[in-house]
């Protein structure tokens, strides 16, 4: 896909951070969108910002965790745009918290949004790609689905399998010869509202010694790339073909450690936090 003009491209979690961001980058790439979120209000914003920049543009309120949703909007994209290009899975939740004090249900609702979410996209929009001729999916990992952290398992959990089923996905349809091709982002931190927006558990601030708010500031201290400059490259991620994309430099170094120090990288890491918590 070296252009992306005239394009139809589909944004979950368009209603904030790099979806929005996505959705701007897009839109002046020529992109016609289609753009979903769970929050309306959020995407209302989104839409308000794309006036006199995007070709077309159509919005859905819908949950990624919901398969026949998720269907159903598919589908809706192609009645309204007569085809689908490009899906972008961003949609996405942050959970902390320690594996004893986190229920079953905690883990689940993270990984109906963040893994589950991804599947239902891809599966529900990879048969309107092939029929496009040409098409491309991109599923949206972390820099936590290349290392692990204390106190984010399943956010962890979630990313590693994001980046696995992309992974095989990006094979799969190499093997079948599709017109239809995958890329896997890992943004490192990111200046959106994930940690604020975040479920954290009271176990947390035993770990850490630090308040909810207080660790979510601390976390945000790291966020150093802004979602327009993560969309511009998960854009020409898109144009280039690219199977795997680090976005920010923190990203870079959390690959290079978990290349050259793959277990020795947890000690490190669960000193820093530690380090932290007795500030």
């Amino acid at each position: 896909m070296r252009t992306l003009d005239d394009k139809v491209a589909a944004v979950t979690g368009a209603g904030s951070g790099i979806g929005r961001a996505l959705a701007l980058e897009l839109a002046g790439r020529g992109c016609r969108l289609a753009l979903s979120d769970v929050d309306a209000a959020g995407l209302a914003e989104t839409a308000r910002l794309l006036t006199g920049r995007a070709r077309a543009v159509t919005t859905s309120v819908v949950d990624v965790a919901v398969e026949a949703a998720v269907l159903a909007w598919a589908d809706e994209v192609v009645a309204d745009h007569g085809r689908a290009n490009l899906v972008v899975n961003n949609a996405g939740v942050a959970l902390s918290g320690t594996v004893a004090s986190l229920s079953t249900e905690d883990y689940r609702w993270i990984m109906g949004v963040n893994f589950w979410g991804v599947v239902h996209g891809t599966k529900a929009f990879l048969p309107h790609l092939e029929a496009s001729g040409e098409g491309h999916v991109v599923n949206i990992s972390s820099v936590f689905g290349l290392t692990a952290q204390p106190l984010m398992s399943g956010y962890n959990a979630s990313k590693y399998a994001v980046r696995g089923f992309t992974e095989s996905l990006r094979q799969d349809l190499a093997l079948t010869r599709s017109c239809v091709s995958a890329t896997c982002v890992h943004p490192g931190g990111i200046k959106t509202n994930i940690a604020r927006a975040a479920r954290v558990d009271a176990s947390v601030a035993g770990a850490t010694g630090r308040s909810a708010e207080a660790s979510s500031k601390e976390f945000e201290k790291s966020f150093i790339t802004t979602p327009a400059k993560a969309a511009e490259v998960i854009v020409e991620a898109v144009r280039k073909d690219k199977r795997r994309v680090l976005i920010g430099p923190d990203a870079r170094v959390f690959d290079a450690m978990a290349r050259l120090a793959p277990a020795g990288y947890q000690r490190l890491i669960t000193g820093v936090v530690r380090s932290r918590g007795a500030e």
